[in-house]
């Protein structure tokens, strides 16, 4: 007894006898719109609980010797598609001239229609003499043959790869074999009033380079990177750099809950009239992880996604005096190579957004208690108010 009447005086929840209550409508009332407001509060709670939420966190990027994946879709409406080479180019001195593999080439009807033309072979250099003699040699014309032919250049290709390869201008191939036998220079005129697109993806160091699309050959000389331009400038059709980029990317795309910047540089378009005009644009890349509820950034399940964003900007400016026209075969650095060039950069920070419940289990069951007992309490004195207040009105009409 002794232990128990101990006990009792520490109860908090202090009891009333059934007779001592009294019931009345409005408490009813109240009773019920309390019971409606907890069921709602406890839901929002509920689903508060259940969100999902990115948060944003900035971390030094410790990842080495990984591939930059680059994935773009560009059209030039006023130049065919064989004047045109795509290049890539590091500090750490890496070339990649002449990319083809991942990368297609569609070639459009002239502008502004701008549709791809019925056929989209660009093999202009296909050696259709099938009667040749197996033991057929074919000249260099004092340039270095391929070793794989034993130096001979079978095909007009191999004789404009020779060239390339010490730095001369090679034309149409008037007066070569090779190229005259191919109607190389007839097929390559067919397609002067022709645009380009070029799409599709390619992967570089991930280190400071550049991607550029500019006309002719590309080659090394004297430690600078050069390009035949002799067909660009000889065409009698005035072409230009004018161009739209539809897409390009460093990556796949993060999930669409994620608030970041779209690639700023998709459906952008520039315009020139001139034929020697240079396009630079300078791009900022940051690595970007997108981690899904429940994954670290040491461990991978499907869903996660690494990729980079990026921010640019750009510049544009004439060459006009950079070269002769007329007898210009190269532009090198001193006066600058027409096209459209992609200097990118790689950022030390990288942006890991990661998926979390907005509340937790424990924030969860605390909200459902502060949302039963809030709303009780605040019932408990409406209904008091109530009570009281129509007592008072009682005792006025019987007096």
């Amino acid at each position: 007894m002794g232990r128990g009447s101990r006990l009792t005086r520490l109860d908090a929840f202090t009891k009333t006898v059934e007779d001592a209550r009294v019931r009345t409508t409005s408490g009813g009332i109240v009773t019920l719109v309390s019971l409606f407001v907890v069921f709602v509060l406890v839901v929002g709670e509920f689903r508060e609980y259940r969100r999902i939420q990115v948060l944003p966190e900035l971390v030094v990027d410790k990842t080495r010797g990984e591939q930059l994946p680059i994935s773009l879709n560009i059209t030039f409406p006023h130049i065919p598609c064989e004047l045109l080479t795509l290049d890539v180019m590091d500090v750490s001195g890496e070339q990649q001239s002449s990319i083809t593999h991942g990368i297609h080439l569609t070639r459009l009807t002239p502008f502004p229609e701008s549709k791809p033309v019925s056929t989209t072979s660009l093999n202009v250099h296909e050696d259709t003499a099938s009667h040749l003699d197996p033991a057929y040699c074919g000249k260099c014309y004092g340039a270095p043959g391929p070793e794989k032919d034993k130096g001979c250049c079978q095909t007009c290709e191999d004789v404009r790869e020779a060239y390339a390869s010490i730095g001369w201008a090679f034309g149409k191939g008037e007066g070569v074999e090779q190229c005259e036998r191919e109607h190389y220079a007839e097929r390559l005129d067919e397609m002067r009033e022709e645009g380009c697109n070029i799409a599709g993806h390619l992967s570089v160091n991930k280190v400071i380079g550049n991607f550029h699309i500019a006309p002719g050959k590309s080659f090394s000389s004297a430690q600078m990177h050069v390009h035949d331009l002799n067909q660009y400038f000889a065409s009698t059709k005035e072409h230009t750099f004018t161009h739209t980029i539809h897409h390009l990317s460093f990556g796949p795309d993060l999930p669409a809950n994620v608030k970041v910047q779209r690639n700023p540089l998709d459906d952008s378009r520039q315009v020139t009239q001139e034929r020697s005009f240079n396009f630079m644009y300078f791009i900022k890349v940051v690595s970007t992880s997108y981690l899904p509820l429940g994954t670290s950034e040491n461990s991978y399940i499907p869903g996660a996604i690494e990729t980079h964003q990026y921010s640019v900007t750009s510049h544009k400016r004439s060459l006009m005096g950079g070269a002769d026209k007329e007898h210009a075969s190269t532009i090198h650095a001193r006066g600058g190579i027409p096209g459209v060039f992609f200097s990118y950069d790689i950022s030390p920070m990288k942006v890991i957004n990661r998926e979390v419940r907005a509340k937790s289990f424990a924030g969860f069951l605390t909200g459902v208690c502060a949302v039963i007992g809030g709303t009780l309490t605040v019932a408990a004195a409406i209904d008091r108010g109530l009570y009281e207040g129509g007592m008072r009105v009682k005792k006025l009409h019987q007096g």
